[in-house]
Parts: structure tokens; sequence; C-alpha cells
């Protein structure tokens, strides 16, 4: 899509792109001067430069694209990047500024990676350099700029964060309410949220109980893996509202083997320890 992407330019927005792609611009290679709609000036002398440096970016600088698109439209670099890509999540012990990262979940959408605090967690930093783009759902306001902080690294990558995209599309309610809306099921872990993330690090590090840990790693990945669908249904969804739906629709992934179980009995048993109800 980013070939036929024109919104990135400076002064050019949906509306002119849409009107540019009816015109028979369909993509950078098509780009005539004079434009066949009407734009403003300033606009139209820059583009084939725009048009220049958008080449050089494709397929090698995805910042390049995003950092000229809104939140929500940066779904159109999913396909060029998806290969350079890591869907990420983490857990942490609350939302104080003293809180700690217990586990990041990290798929690449052929292999899960896990980080546990107390056991590989400083590996994270160099281990997630490998990639140019982070896929998230609310990263940039909450795993970004956590992860940033704890470990004291800036990361540079080109990010999506689904939940704009997704917002978008008029899917709003959080990860868990988009993926029920689109009829996603988590199995045993229905119920399960970030606070009860919080509960089973605390049985883990209190009982030592191996199982809370491949709990809280199970509901993690679950969270990190199920990114890659969101990404997709979000991409084909806005794909379809232009004209090159057909041929640049995605396959739906297929899910990846869960390194990590949960455990419903140590579900259940810290569900009714501290009465809460689903």
């Amino acid at each position: 899509m980013l070939e036929q992407t024109f919104c990135h330019i400076p002064g050019l927005g949906p509306v002119t792109e849409k009107r540019l792609w009816q015109a028979g611009i369909g993509c950078w290679d098509d780009w005539r001067d004079p434009p066949p709609v009407a734009m403003k000036t300033a606009c139209r002398w820059e583009i084939p430069a725009i048009l220049a440096s958008s080449r050089q970016a494709l397929n090698t600088d995805p910042g390049f694209f995003t950092a000229r698109l809104s939140a929500g439209e940066h779904w159109r670099i999913f396909p060029h990047f998806r290969h350079q890509s890591a869907y990420l999540d983490i857990e942490t012990t609350g939302l104080a500024d003293d809180a700690e990262v217990t586990t990041i979940a990290a798929y690449d959408g052929r292999e899960v990676a896990t980080f546990v605090n107390g056991r590989n967690l400083e590996d994270f930093p160099d281990f997630i350099e490998r990639f140019q783009v982070l896929i998230t759902y609310n990263g940039r306001s909450f795993d970004i700029p956590f992860l940033e902080r704890f470990f004291r690294i800036r990361l540079r990558q080109a990010q999506i964060d689904l939940r704009f995209v997704l917002a978008r599309l008029g899917l709003k309610g959080g990860l868990k309410g988009c993926e029920q809306r689109l009829g996603m099921n988590r199995g045993s872990l229905d119920g399960v949220d970030g606070y009860f993330a919080v509960l089973l690090w605390r049985e883990f590090q209190e009982t030592g109980d191996k199982r809370a840990l491949e709990t809280l790693l199970a509901y993690n990945i679950e969270d990190t893996v199920n990114l890659e669908r969101l990404a997709v249904e979000a991409y084909n969804r806005n794909v379809a509202a232009t004209p090159f739906a057909p041929e640049l629709q995605l396959q739906f992934p297929e899910p990846p083997p869960l390194p990590c179980s949960p455990d419903p009995a140590c579900i259940e048993r810290i569900r009714r320890r501290h009465q809460l109800g689903w």
C-alpha cells in the first residue's frame, strides 16, 4: 500500500489522495505534472522530491513514513515491513514510577521469545535491536515509554500502535474488547487482565509456584501473538476502502505453537482468593 500512498506528503490529505486515485494516479510511478486534481501550489512542487525520497525509504526506512503519517494511518507500512517487525507486549508490577517489568513477550511472525525478570530480562535490549518496526496495542502510551524508562534505553524503531489504527475503524474498548468484537476467543484465559497478571507475578514471587509464572507467560504471549491477527484485520479493512483491495488483501496467519499454557486451577485459585468475578 505504500506505493499507492500520497497522504504522507505535507499538505496532501486522504481526500486529495482519493481524488488522485480516481483520476488515474494510482501509485507513485503514475505521478505527472501538472496533476489532474487541484492542490496547493507549494505542495505540488514538493511532490517529485518527496516521491524520490519515498522510493529510497521503501523497505529500508519505515520511520520515514510513520513520521509523516498520522498514527491511524500507520497500517500502510505493515506488509512492506512485516518481516522486520516484532509484535510486543509487556507485563509489569503496576503503573507507578517505581514499577518493574515482570515479563516481556515478542513475536516475529514465526517464533515467540519471552523475557522474565530475574532470569533473562537483561537480554531484551539487544534482542529488540534486530527489528525495524514494533507493533503494539497502546504501546506508544504505555509499553514503549515504560521499557525506555526501565532499561534506560531509547527504542528508535518505527511503531504501529494498533490502538489508533483500530479506533479509526470504530474498534475500541481495549485489546480484549477489540478481540471479542472480532470473534477471537482466549479460552481458559478469558477474563484474565492486566491486574490479574500482577497477581500472577506476586503469586510466583511469594510461593515460587511455576504454574503461576507459566500462566502469566501464556497470558503475555496471547496478547502478543493476537496482535498479528489484529494487524492483518486492520490492514484488510482499510485496504477494502481503496481501489486496490483485490490485489492487496492479506491472508490471515496461522497461529504459532505456543510455548506456555495457562493453568486453569491456578487461575481459579487466585480468582477466588481475591474475590474476582467474571
